[in-house]
């Protein structure tokens, strides 16, 4: 290790783990403070330190329990809300990165199935690598014909390549131009096998998109000859895996969710462990539907969306 990186580590130890203030630092190692002051900065820019606040927020646990509560699902995580709305998926990201790693670690085997978007991506930011050889990560959706890292088969390779798991894509576009070239593409042999494998998920992981400009879905996977508005006069509050559903969390009876590559939303409330990764208040009436429909099973979101959810309900 370089002698500078060296010094980093030593003046980081002396601060966080054996209390000494910058001063004595200073002093102890034969510099400035204003150098082990730059030192720690750098360590935690670096990712050299992390914190943890081991404390939870009361209101945060009371609403996790209130979730829990009103929809019957196994488990929810709530994170508090912060002030720029944009850093929300990077937060429940970090919690859902926890608890995919702990629930891998305990059952470190079988199917794993994967959505898309901005949160799922920051969720990889967050899990503990491992070697689980016995685990397979499935996409349960296809994807976008061309590079993007919230795309579906990047988000899976990184979890496949994070667990050292085998890692298995729907090598298809999300949608097929029509209903019946949906039903023919999904005749054919090696998508028949890939469905049974996605069907027979363990845990899955999921996002969920509104009806606003700020849907994945609807800046860069919606088809051209589709109208959202269409689809938010027909009661459409949002999407799970490119289907849409309405405030019940029924699917829409519309030809776009029949056009869809992806795993059945009815598949979704036979998964064992589906957690659905999603916040923002602009997200709120799509998520009570999923809940609602019964389409999840475990809730990771924030605070100010989950009192909404909760509100709706």
């Amino acid at each position: 290790m370089p002698e500078d990186a060296q010094t980093q580590v030593r003046a980081a130890w002396l601060y966080y783990m054996e209390g000494l203030t910058q001063a004595e630092i200073a002093d102890r190692l034969k510099m400035t403070r204003l150098r082990v002051n730059r030192l720690l900065v750098e360590a935690r820019g670096s990712g050299l330190v992390n914190i943890t606040i081991n404390s939870r927020l009361e209101s945060c646990v009371r609403l996790e329990r209130a979730l829990v509560e009103t929809f019957g699902l196994q488990d929810a995580v709530v994170v508090p809300t912060p002030d720029d709305p944009g850093q929300v998926p990077a937060q429940i990201g970090r919690a859902a990165g926890e608890f995919v790693s702990r629930i891998i670690e305990e059952r470190p085997s079988g199917v794993f199935g994967v959505g898309w978007g901005s949160t799922l991506r920051e969720t990889i930011r967050h899990i503990r690598p491992g070697q689980f050889r016995e685990l397979d990560v499935t996409s349960m959706m296809g994807g976008l014909t061309y590079g993007i890292e919230l795309n579906t088969f990047e988000i899976a390779s990184q979890f496949a390549r994070l667990w050292q798991a085998q890692c298995h894509y729907l090598a298809a576009p999300i949608y097929a131009g029509t209903p019946q070239s949906r039903d023919i593409i999904l005749a054919q042999d090696v998508f028949e096998e890939a469905f049974a494998r996605i069907r027979a998920t363990d845990v899955s992981i999921f996002s969920a998109g509104d009806m606003s400009e700020r849907s994945l879905l609807v800046r860069y996977g919606l088809p051209r000859d589709l109208d959202i508005a269409e689809l938010t006069a027909q009661g459409a509050v949002g999407d799970l895996l490119g289907q849409f559903i309405d405030k019940d969390g029924k699917p829409l009876d519309h030809p776009i969710n029949r056009r869809a590559i992806a795993l059945p939303l009815e598949a979704l409330t036979r998964i064992p462990t589906a957690i659905l990764a999603s916040g923002g208040s602009n997200k709120a009436a799509v998520i009570a539907a999923a809940l609602k429909g019964k389409l999840a099973s475990v809730l990771i979101t924030d605070e100010q969306a989950a009192a909404a959810v909760l509100a709706l309900h």
